[in-house]
């Protein structure tokens, strides 16, 4: 267990292994040997042993709730939720299924429920910050009045004052702020926060797109890697809290209409591919199936869940320069939002495209006219269609279509983006 909490996996594995030639139904060694396959994306080996285990100790709430969060993961929220209530049953202030139980509770929108749960956690379990964090979020994103957000905000600075380390608390409690029209004082949070840790990339990030200093023509390299490295660590609950999430899809959609068949022809670049969702959708269509993306985190997710020739960490535009007509499909889904001015990364995409080669990509919208765009409170870069159409225009593409979509749900709201199509000039495409 020493080594298995170390991360040194290998020789956890080992020993566990031992304990069991020595004992074949020790229970702990079956549990967190569990956990660890699933650590290995062997998530059905990690359900057999543990269900082994709990076949042996049946009321241990630590391995039910860990065979809940295997299928939680896995996106089994049904089978997670009834772990957590067995968790439960064994061991009602096992405030960890508690939470647990919640989250899935939540995911399945069923928000009442929800929040009954949340509300008995922090009952029970007032000082667990990381469930104050939680009931923020839920306020935050199932507001029904201006109250709710005003709670979030109180739960997002109790969490902050329990674990200072959660600095996810203080931006969640600067975008509540910024939610009600308290600028000056979401900026301050964010001032307070850089002044504490000045080389931090968030607070000076999150500082700018709240209006307290120049706006960057695009989001600092280290902030996005900060920000994605730390998305990758708490994957299965931002990809569930986002089970709307259409962006893969709807730029597959647009593909789909352009592309030849299906033949395995196309040399393609999932540019900013994340945790590889675009990974299964693009894998009929292609020769070679590359993934770039500048957070090694997001990198090793995509790697287990599998689908590429190569993954690489590197900077988006300065790897598209590098690798001039190489790509028949460039592809990037909810990566350049975070890029104000596109005018590089474009021209760098147009010449890492083969003559008649594709590019599609995703942005969030900004309503209204002209040629603009704009650092939302999210952090994240919005633009008008007149400025993408321009952009575009500018880098060299032809055939152009611009759609409005629906690409994911955020704090209980539609987010709308521009699906855009753009070809290379030539007719040299596979």
């Amino acid at each position: 267990m020493q080594a298995h909490q170390a991360r040194d996996l290998d020789t956890a594995e080992r020993l566990y292994g031992e304990v069991l030639e020595l004992r074949a139904a020790q229970p702990d060694a079956l549990h967190y040997l569990g956990v660890l396959m699933h650590q290995r994306d062997r998530s059905d080996e990690a359900v057999r042993l543990i269900q082994t285990a709990l076949k042996i100790t049946p009321k241990h709430p630590d391995a039910h709730n860990n065979l809940g969060n295997i299928h939680k993961e896995c996106g089994r929220l049904a089978e997670a939720e009834v772990c957590y209530r067995r968790a439960l049953e064994c061991g009602p202030s096992h405030y960890n299924a508690l939470s647990n139980l919640a989250f899935v509770l939540e995911v399945q929108e069923r928000p009442d429920e929800a929040f009954e749960t949340y509300t008995q956690l922090l009952r029970e379990a007032p000082t667990f910050a990381h469930g104050q964090y939680m009931m923020g979020l839920f306020l935050r994103n199932f507001a029904q009045n201006v109250e709710h957000i005003e709670q979030s905000i109180e739960c997002f600075r109790e969490a902050y004052r329990l674990d200072a380390r959660n600095v996810r608390a203080l931006e969640g409690l600067g975008v509540s702020l910024y939610t009600l029209g308290r600028h000056d004082e979401a900026r301050e949070v964010y001032r307070d926060w850089l002044q504490r840790e000045p080389n931090n990339p968030i607070p000076r990030h999150m500082l700018a797109a709240t209006g307290g200093a120049d706006i960057p023509p695009r989001a600092d390299e280290a902030y996005v890697r900060n920000v994605f490295d730390g998305f990758a660590d708490s994957f299965d609950e931002q990809l569930l809290k986002n089970l709307d999430y259409r962006a893969p899809e709807v730029l597959a959609g647009a593909l789909g209409g352009v592309l030849p068949a299906a033949d395995g022809s196309l040399d393609v670049l999932d540019a900013g591919c994340g945790t590889g969702l675009c990974a299964p959708l693009l894998r009929a269509r292609a020769r070679t199936l590359v993934g770039v993306d500048l957070s090694g985190g997001m990198i090793e997710k995509a790697r287990a869940r599998g689908g590429y020739d190569e993954l690489v960490v590197a900077e988006l535009t300065a790897y598209l320069q590098a690798h001039p007509a190489a790509y028949d499909v460039v592809i990037s889904a909810d990566t350049l939002i975070y890029f104000g001015d596109l005018a590089p990364v474009l021209e760098a995409a147009h010449g890492a495209l083969r003559p008649g080669g594709w590019l599609t990509f995703t942005l969030e919208v900004l309503e209204g006219e002209g040629d603009r765009y704009e650092l939302s409170s999210s952090g994240r870069y919005q633009h008008t269609r007149d400025h993408t159409q321009a952009v575009v225009e500018a880098a060299g593409f032809e055939h152009i279509t611009i759609g409005m979509d629906m690409l994911r749900k955020e704090h209980g709201k539609i987010v709308s983006g521009w699906v855009v199509l753009a070809r290379r000039g030539g007719n040299d495409m596979r």
